[in-house]
C-alpha cells in the first residue's frame, strides 16, 4: 500500500518539507503527535507501517524507528507482538510532556484541558502558599510587597502587569523550597502563557481585581498565616481564570 493509498484510511498525510529538518526523528515525532491528538490515528487503530511512514515522510526507517520510540516514551503508542504499534488511549498520554500538552491544547475547544491545568496549578500553588507562610522570611516578604506595589501601578499594560504576577507567585513557589511542584507549574504555564485562549481577557480593571487578590496573599503570608494563605491563593487563581475564561460553559473541574 503506498502512502496515497494510506490516505484514504488515515487521513490526508502532511505536506512535503519545504525545508528539511535538521534532526528529522523529532521532525516526524512532532508531525505524529500532532496527528494522534487530532484523532488522525485514533486509539486502539494501528500506526501505519514502517514503510508508509518512511513513503510519507520521505525518510529512513531508523529514523521511523526512532520517533516511534519516542513515541512510546510518550505513552502515545504501544509495540505488541504480533499486532504492530497501537495508538493507546489518551488516559496513558504523558501529558506533561511539551509536544503532547502543546497539541491537546491546541485541540481543546471547550477548554477542558486548560481547566484541568488550572485545577493543578491551583491545588499545587495553594500548598506552596501554605508553606511559604510558614517560612518566609523578611526579605521574601519585602520582595512580595514590592511586586504587588508595582502591579498596582502597572494595571493598564496588561503584559508589564502579567510579567510582574508571573514573578509574585514565583517568588511564593520558590519560597515554599519545592522544586518538584514548581517545576510542574513552571512547565504547565510555559505552554499556555502566551495564549489568547489562556490568557482572556486584560482590561484594565480585570488586572485592577486580579491585584486586589494578590494582595490579600501577600498580607496573609506577611502574617505568617499558613491556612488563610493557601485559602486566598486556592480563590484568587479560580476566580482569575473564570474570569479569564469568560463565556466558555460551566467549567465544572473548577468546583471545590
Amino acid at each position: 500500500m503506498t502512502a496515497s493509498q494510506q490516505t484514504g484510511l488515515s487521513g490526508t498525510p502532511p505536506p512535503a518539507w519545504t525545508r528539511r529538518p535538521a534532526n528529522l526523528a523529532r521532525a516526524v515525532t512532532a508531525e505524529l503527535v500532532e496527528r494522534i491528538v487530532r484523532g488522525v490515528h485514533a486509539p486502539g487503530t494501528p500506526l501505519p507501517p514502517e514503510p508508509i511512514l518512511c513513503e510519507t515522510f520521505s525518510v529512513s526507517r531508523t529514523v521511523v524507528r526512532e520517533a516511534v520510540k519516542i513515541l512510546q516514551e510518550k505513552g502515545l503508542v504501544q509495540v505488541r507482538q504480533g499486532a504492530g504499534t497501537m495508538i493507546t488511549s489518551p488516559s496513558s498520554w504523558d501529558m506533561l510532556d511539551e509536544l503532547v500538552l502543546a497539541a491537546t491544547i491546541a485541540e481543546d475547544d471547550d477548554l477542558t484541558i486548560l481547566d484541568d491545568l488550572v485545577v493543578t496549578r491551583r491545588v499545587l500553588e495553594s500548598d506552596m502558599a501554605n508553606v511559604a507562610a510558614r517560612v518566609a522570611d523578611a526579605q521574601v516578604i519585602d520582595q512580595l510587597r514590592a511586586l504587588v506595589d508595582r502591579m498596582d501601578e502597572l494595571v493598564g499594560d496588561h503584559v508589564a502587569y502579567h510579567e510582574h504576577d508571573r514573578a509574585f507567585h514565583d517568588t511564593i513557589m520558590q519560597a515554599s523550597g519545592n522544586r518538584i511542584a514548581r517545576g510542574v507549574v513552571r512547565a504547565l504555564e510555559s505552554q499556555v502563557v502566551n495564549t489568547a485562549r489562556y490568557m482572556g481577557r486584560t482590561e484594565r480593571s480585570l488586572c485592577v481585581a486580579s491585584n486586589r487578590g494578590h494582595r490579600r496573599i501577600y498580607e496573609l503570608i506577611a502574617a505568617h498565616d499558613p491556612d488563610g494563605a493557601a485559602e486566598a491563593m486556592f480563590t484568587h487563581i479560580t476566580e482569575a481564570w473564570v474570569v479569564r475564561r469568560g463565556g466558555s460553559g460551566d467549567p465544572v473541574r473548577l468546583r471545590r
